[in-house]
């Protein structure tokens, strides 16, 4: 069984379909002596495949944690290609991310497919990370809202509000991913209080306990202010994961 972290301000780095053995090891020897002294913070890393069993031995001695970006939701059999939950903890991830708007997008997976390796990941141990946002179309029609419930009542109805509150959701604006915008304070806050409210609705207790990420364009400049949001608990990190000055000024933020 994965170990699950303690309810402080959570970063998670997606390194999406970057790095080679030499950059992580620099990358991971500029970062660690500086998370090391982190308060208040939990920090986890997000490599790609190839790279997961050179990482979890870098980040062996160290307070920081593994995980994966994507795993299907089957346990074992002719899934060419593919890595089950079971193959992740094998390799020391204890968080893997689900649903994120590029394998929407990208890859056609659904609500129901997400649902799905949401399970499977809980089932093995792990904790999943269910990513939900709109496209900037949709939130030019107000769609947001919507859009999101969606997200998360597929997962609900799959494992329940117990279960899903023993994963955490990052809502990522699909608009905001890789493009430089990002969602203001003031927008991100509005939405991370739908997504309690909504898990309010569900169990208040649970609602209290679970941990909302923002995720879009997050970087050294604009952490600070998103996350002193009251229902903003950390973020997940695209491109500043990439850069150890801009992630270590991401975490400082977190702790601060």
């Amino acid at each position: 069984m994965a170990k699950r972290l303690t309810h402080n301000t959570l970063i998670i780095g997606n390194w999406k379909m970057n790095g080679d053995t030499a950059r992580n090891e620099v990358l991971l020897s500029e970062l660690l002596p500086a998370l090391s002294n982190l308060k208040g913070v939990d920090v986890v890393v997000c490599p790609p495949l190839p790279y997961l069993s050179q990482v979890v031995h870098l980040l062996a001695p160290s307070n920081v944690v593994l995980g994966a970006q994507n795993l299907n939701h089957q346990t074992a059999g002719a899934h060419t290609g593919e890595t089950s939950a079971g193959m992740l903890v094998d390799l020391g991830c204890h968080y893997v991310l689900v649903g994120h708007s590029e394998r929407r997008a990208f890859h056609g997976e659904h609500d129901e497919w997400v649902a799905a390796k949401f399970a499977a990941a809980l089932g093995a141990g792990m904790v999943p990370v269910l990513c939900v946002g709109e496209t900037f179309a949709q939130r030019q029609v107000h769609e947001t809202e919507s859009v999101v419930t969606s997200q998360l009542n597929a997962v609900l109805q799959r494992v329940g509000i117990d279960q899903l509150c023993r994963g955490v959701i990052a809502y990522e604006p699909v608009w905001a991913i890789g493009t430089g915008e990002t969602a203001s304070p003031e927008q991100a806050q509005a939405v991370h209080q739908h997504i309690r409210q909504w898990l309010t609705l569900q169990n208040a207790k649970q609602a209290a306990d679970c941990r909302i990420l923002y995720g879009g364009s997050v970087n050294a400049r604009n952490a600070e202010k998103l996350f002193s949001q009251p229902d903003i608990d950390g973020g997940l990190i695209g491109g500043a994961s990439l850069d150890a000055t801009s992630f270590i000024a991401v975490c400082v933020a977190a702790q601060r």
